[in-house]
């Protein structure tokens, strides 16, 4: 028998919070689920570093836009979170129109003993108050609590691909296809446009805006990619719409590699800055590219993430497949990263000592404690006992969503709709 997961139930984004503490996971069903990492105790030290469900709520619902006959879905594109600065924890959601900011808090007290309402919450009747009580605090069962504070609505004409937090902390921008917005926390009803590519004619649409990241240091500095495979560099003290980029990174295509399909899979699918500010990293359809911030014309290193695919490229624009946005994360010293690809199959790049890994998440090697083998790929010719060939591999399972833990060896890989949380043994 095979059972098919619910489309709801399929993860489309995974973000661990600044401390690692935490860990977010939103779906196609429009859910956000928070896991917490367990707290180290003296007869189970081995327990330190699992996850568990901490909260679970619905931050969007299915909505349908009258004006152009659309339905708008209530899939979680993407999750950040805020740096904590009390007890309570903040995080951005959005789906393809509307980003939330959540408050996620704790409750282990209830008040008692009110004056004009009875224990179940009723109103007493005055005449029968004959006492002034103070109400007390008692404990209870903890509760966490997923409010809504603020929504940010009605700014996107298209649909919405990437959210990120200023390190300002004042300001978020998000970004569609065309158009990336500035938004205050405070202020719901307004976003100012700093990029605006949409041409005055649409038959003249030449390339879209395929993600957007904040500078982690300066806040006047983000950068955005594009389907072309370029990535531009805008700082906002220059004027208030940043359509002249500061700085314009793009490598020149190698004319003996161009085919059909030179376009569809130079496109950008995620970008990120290293924790350190000075490197860009972004992922195509087939390789992961280091940037230097200082080095516009090249990219300082390349990765080939599953390079046995290049022959297989018509199959997958048949099935679709070539359109998958996989998007690629580093750890937390920069010196290594992760992206996933298919077959369950998730590729590490150790940009020091240039070694890869291929690894497998699957419910068949996901026992506790158990160590991942590395996976092996073959193209042709006589196939090794431990190795796949490369026409047996399985399209429909793809790993798209990855985070690694800020500053330990924990990563969360999103598996259609399994969460797979991995640690390095020596932790």
């Amino acid at each position: 028998m095979l059972f098919l997961p619910l489309k709801a139930d399929i993860i489309s984004t995974v973000e661990f919070n600044h401390t690692g503490e935490l860990l977010a996971t939103g779906d196609k069903g429009g859910r956000v689920v928070i896991f917490q990492r367990e707290q180290e105790s003296k007869n189970q030290p081995h327990r330190r570093g699992e996850y568990n469900v901490y909260s679970t709520f619905q931050s969007h619902e299915p909505e349908f836009d009258y004006l152009k006959s659309l339905e708008i879905e209530e899939k979680i594109n993407k999750i950040r979170w805020l740096p904590q600065q009390n007890a309570a924890y903040f995080l951005l959601s959005t789906n393809d129109k509307t980003v939330k900011l959540w408050k996620v808090s704790e409750r282990d007290k209830r008040p008692e003993g009110y004056n004009l309402k009875d224990e179940d919450g009723r109103l007493r009747d005055p005449s029968m108050i004959t006492m002034l009580r103070v109400p007390v605090l008692r404990p209870m069962d903890l509760m966490v609590e997923a409010t809504p504070r603020r929504v940010f609505a009605n700014a996107h004409t298209y649909h919405i691909n990437s959210i990120s937090v200023n390190s300002d902390y004042e300001t978020y921008m998000s970004a569609d296809d065309l158009r990336i917005n500035l938004w205050n926390f405070e202020i719901t009803n307004q976003s100012f446009n700093i990029v605006d590519i949409k041409p005055a004619n649409m038959e003249e649409l030449t390339e879209v805006i395929t993600a957007a990241e904040f500078h982690p240091h300066h806040c006047n500095t983000f950068v955005y990619s594009s389907s072309k495979g370029t990535i531009r560099l805008c700082d906002m003290r220059t004027s208030a719409l940043c359509d002249r980029h500061a700085k314009f990174f793009e490598e020149p295509e190698d004319p003996s590699n161009r085919s059909f399909f030179s376009e569809i899979i130079s496109s950008i699918s995620d970008v990120k800055f290293s924790h350190s500010g000075r490197y860009i990293m972004t992922r195509d359809y087939l390789t992961v590219k280091v940037w230097d911030l200082n080095m516009e014309n090249r990219p300082i290193e390349t990765y080939q993430v599953h390079d046995y695919l290049r022959s297989k490229l018509c199959s997958l624009y048949e099935n679709d497949c070539i359109f998958d946005k996989f998007e690629c994360v580093w750890n937390g010293s920069d010196s290594v990263i992760m992206t996933g690809s298919y077959n369950n199959f998730f590729r590490m790049f150790d940009r020091n000592t240039k070694r890869d890994v291929t690894l497998e998440a699957s419910r068949e090697n996901s026992k506790p404690r158990a160590i991942l083998k590395p996976r092996k790929v073959c193209v042709g010719g006589k196939r090794r006992k431990d190795e796949i060939s490369v026409d047996s591999l399985d399209f429909s399972k793809k790993i798209l969503h990855t985070a690694w833990h800020p500053s330990e060896n924990i990563i969360a890989v999103a598996a259609t709709n399994n969460l797979y949380i991995f640690q390095d043994k020596v932790n």
